[in-house]
């Protein structure tokens, strides 16, 4: 079924277009134009918010911190092994990625680790990532709460996330 979403999505666009009389190429190249300018925009938070992380990974800090944060983490009902994946899932997805394959290798998927490293890292998102991108073409520049709440909200989503799991 979701073979056929984006040609039946074409064809409603195109019939749209022929109905209204409208010139879709012409909408299409302008869409494309003002991607390609967003692109330009956004690149260099992008890169910035990449360069951070993989510094933060390749020096090793992330582990250091990792250790040092486990027993807090622990007091609040999340496995000291998912630390790492916990602080790097809000800076990015492919880093937590791999941080969540090699959970899986150490621990297994069945575990009550890997089942709760699965919860996180489906239920959390890229926080700095995301708000580098949006936050970086937002005309608001009054942004005090925004990142402290997503990253609160994240980190209860953890905690409920793995509690439930502890449940059932």
């Amino acid at each position: 079924m979701t073979a056929y979403v984006v040609p039946v999505l074409f064809l409603i666009v195109l019939i749209t277009s022929l109905i209204k009389k409208k010139d879709a190429y012409s909408y299409f190249i302008d869409g494309s134009r003002s991607a390609v300018d967003l692109m330009i925009g956004v690149f260099p938070y992008l890169m910035t918010i990449m360069m951070c992380v993989e510094i933060f990974r390749q020096t090793g800090v992330s582990a250091a911190v990792s250790r040092f944060v486990s027993p807090v983490f622990e007091v609040m009902g999340l496995p000291g092994q998912l630390t790492e994946l916990i602080l790097l899932r809000p800076l990015s997805g492919a880093g937590s990625l791999a941080i969540l394959d090699n959970i899986y290798a150490t621990y297994g998927t069945d575990t009550f680790v890997g089942r709760c490293a699965s919860i996180i890292y489906g239920s959390s998102e890229t926080v700095f990532y995301v708000s580098a991108i949006y936050l970086s073409q937002s005309k608001t520049k009054k942004l005090r709460y925004a990142l402290p709440v997503a990253l609160v909200s994240t980190l209860l989503g953890c905690i409920i996330g793995c509690a439930l799991l502890r449940v059932l």
